[in-house]
């Protein structure tokens, strides 16, 4: 028994080795690659995430502009949703919603042209309307028939113009916390106006003080531990001048109401979802669009801020479920 102890140790040794050699060129490969690109540790995560939700990552080309989505699949009588993300955000910021719909609806997220994982070089214009054309693009070349629209914040306003715009398109439309029209005074709106971005982040503090005002429910705001968040910083931090460009577009250019006034063309079925506590787009915003919409149900979420996708992402589904239950009257959609 001794002396097969003994014959069997340099086998082992050697096995120690040769996984301690290859865990460390794994953790130098790793290490090269975050020096290359930081972000890849985010990107990761992200990819995490999609694929416990069992969603695919596909792209596509449409127009010349290579556009980058999640899908989830459903049986082929499901309706299909397209989901847009808000100013700053992504594809994966509707993913908690996409947990409770996964199987019983087709989903499309897209990451916006200039957002995200999608095309942002040689984009020109990153407006309502000329989001809301590409949109429609996208749905054609990946979709059968019309869809269920849901934009949140931007994403809104953008849903809010195709819907006016493409009614043969665009079955139902839901909007969260959408951008688009002049809602009551608060400080995020007034610093827009005077040509700020209260969504700059530069270091932990002004990225504290971002999340600050996206959410009101702390248990909702994604953990970013470091150097999660000195990554993200240094991200957006290059992004910065992009995001004054678009805020210049859709915060204080001549599209900056463009949503409210196609409201009053949208005769499709209306889901209009607010946080309660919303510092960005104020709750007062919810009536001026259903005053423009009388078809349009509202859902107050009490919990919520800004961020309702993630901070209560089951009721968002539930009034998503909602408002595929509602009538399309008759040439709504024609």
């Amino acid at each position: 028994m001794r002396a097969a102890n003994l014959q069997g140790w340099p086998g082992m040794t050697a096995a120690v080795v040769a996984v301690v050699a290859i865990a460390v060129a794994a953790i130098a490969f790793a290490a090269f690659l975050l020096w290359r690109d930081p972000y890849a540790l985010v990107r990761a995560e992200f990819a995490r995430e999609r694929l416990a939700l069992g969603l695919a990552r596909r792209e596509v080309e449409v127009d010349g502009i290579r556009w980058v989505y999640a899908e989830g699949v459903a049986a082929a009588a499901a309706p299909v949703l397209v989901l847009l993300h808000g100013y700053t955000g992504s594809k994966e910021n509707w993913y908690p919603v996409a947990r409770r719909l996964r199987g019983r609806r087709r989903l499309l997220i897209p990451d916006l042209p200039g957002w995200g994982e999608s095309q942002r070089s040689g984009v020109a214009g990153h407006g309502f309307a000329a989001q809301a054309a590409r949109v429609a693009a996208f749905i054609r070349a990946t979709c059968d028939g019309p869809v269920t629209v849901l934009g949140h914040s931007m994403g809104g306003g953008i849903a809010a113009v195709l819907a006016a715009r493409e009614p043969a398109l665009v079955e139902r439309v839901g909007l969260f916390d959408a951008a688009g029209v002049r809602f009551a005074d608060n400080q995020f709106g007034l610093d827009v106006l005077a040509g700020k971005n209260p969504f700059g982040v530069h270091d932990r503090a002004s990225l504290a003080h971002y999340l600050g005002i996206l959410f009101h429910d702390r248990r909702a705001v994604p953990a970013m531990p470091w150097p999660a968040s000195a990554i993200l910083v240094a991200h957006r931090r290059r992004d910065a001048a992009f995001e004054q460009s678009v805020l210049d577009e859709i915060g204080r250019g001549p599209e900056q109401f463009l949503p409210g006034e196609s409201a009053t063309r949208i005769r499709q079925p209306v889901l209009l979802a607010w946080g309660a506590h919303d510092q960005v787009i104020d709750p007062s915003a919810m009536d001026l669009y259903a005053d423009k919409m009388p078809q349009a149900r509202k859902v107050l979420l009490d919990g919520s801020g800004h961020m309702t996708v993630m901070e209560q992402p089951g009721e968002v589904a539930d009034a998503i479920d909602g408002l595929l239950a509602m009538p399309v009257q008759q040439g709504a959609h024609a």
